[in-house]
């Protein structure tokens, strides 16, 4: 995936997060519930999107979700299964 790519899905802001009363932070990807932060990774979290830019922000959720694409997925599968 090129940076051009990156930047298109960070600027759809695919990515939103909702923090609860206890500081655990939810985040979703496409209105769907993808991780939980708790303890010191929520307050970690909360200090980084908080003085983030909107763009920043995704690329921040985006990483901690695990949701961004590498393009060596498939590769990877198609190397394990014929013992490459």
């Amino acid at each position: 995936m090129s940076n051009t790519d990156i930047e298109t899905v960070i600027d759809e802001e695919v990515f939103s997060y909702r923090l609860s009363k206890d500081k655990k932070v939810f985040l979703y990807w496409h209105g769907k519930q993808v991780k939980i932060l708790r303890g010191k990774e929520s307050d970690k979290f909360i200090k980084r999107v908080t003085s983030a830019n909107p763009q920043e922000a995704q690329l921040i959720m985006a990483k901690i979700t695990g949701n961004f694409k590498r393009g060596n997925e498939k590769n990877a599968k198609k190397e394990k299964a014929y013992g490459i």
